[in-house]
């Protein structure tokens, strides 16, 4: 969480249950405290009703099909004839069409429910869950967990247990992707980033830090690997040294960026091959020096013997 998106709800004075867990939500700026249950379960099964309402339905439907086709042309008229159908259903004594009516108008709303949540449910299952630490971190302000020891649930009754559950738990929004290198600081040196305790083990660290020093972090790798090779490239004059010199520091770039960052294999590939190619261009001009200024000065010899 970030160092000001929240505000301790005890500052504020809200009543605690459900007035000061919705405060507590509702500071953070980043959101990553939207955390709610899925309830996989009673929506794995309300699509099965929803489902089994439409396969009776459906089989309503079939039956009056097959009623229709082995009906006289009248009966088949409703069948061909939408006009003929509201007519006839609202004829006096003519339960045949009203039935077909109503069947029609379930499908319809059903149909209709069923696919909205689907939709729905497909988009909450896109959702990711939280992430650790930010459950973490709520579940300790849920609980009221200080440091003089455990409290107890904010809200009672069976809601008590809601984050109980971290496999039926979905975030309303997640930070993005993060390089390797930010999780790895995040997850292992978070007292760096420190900026506000609190008498939980709650604390706020500063996203702002984070950025900053994965950023200088990102510059120094960058300028050792690429001026650091250029300047050991310059001093070194063998040509088998400097291809293994080549070889090295395309390797340790490669080791890099893949781990550090999280680039794909395919961005890896033209990463290393463009950073190999800049090696290449600065010491071209010099590989098979030595062999061009051995061939300068026999020619040179042989030209004053001749004279």
């Amino acid at each position: 969480m970030a160092k000001d998106s929240e505000k301790h709800v005890g500052e504020i004075g809200y009543v605690r249950g459900y007035p000061s867990l919705a405060a507590f939500i509702a500071s953070d700026c980043d959101k990553s405290t939207a955390i709610y249950r899925r309830f996989d379960r009673l929506a794995a099964r309300d699509l099965l009703y929803m489902q089994s309402e439409l396969v009776e339905l459906e089989a309503k439907q079939d039956a009056f099909d097959t009623e229709d086709l082995r009906g006289t042309l009248e009966d088949k008229d409703g069948a061909r004839s939408w006009q003929a159908l509201k007519r006839r259903a609202t004829e006096p004594g003519n339960t045949r069409e009203k039935e077909r009516l109503e069947v029609i108008q379930d499908i319809r709303k059903k149909l209709k429910d069923y696919k909205e949540t689907l939709v729905l449910e497909s988009a909450l299952l896109t959702l990711k869950k939280p992430q650790s630490r930010t459950l973490e971190a709520v579940r300790n302000f849920f609980n009221s967990v200080a440091k003089s020891g455990p409290g107890y649930p904010m809200l009672g009754g069976r809601s008590a247990k809601i984050l109980d559950d971290a496999n039926d738990l979905v975030a309303l929004r997640t930070r993005d992707d993060e390089d390797r290198l930010t999780s790895f600081l995040r997850h292992s040196f978070p007292l760096l980033f420190v900026t506000q305790r609190t008498d939980s083990p709650l604390a706020y660290f500063s996203e702002r830090r984070l950025r900053i020093l994965v950023a200088f972090l990102n510059v120094i790798l960058a300028a050792v690997l690429l001026f650091g090779a250029i300047l050991n490239l310059y001093f070194v004059t063998d040509e088998q040294k400097r291809l293994g010199l080549i070889a090295g520091y395309t390797t340790a770039f490669a080791i890099c960026v893949g781990l550090v960052t999280n680039a794909r294999r395919s961005e890896v590939f033209a990463a290393c091959a463009a950073y190999a190619a800049v090696l290449v261009v600065f010491v071209s001009g010099n590989l098979g020096s030595s062999g061009n200024r051995s061939s300068c000065i026999g020619d040179a010899t042989s030209n004053v013997i001749h004279k």
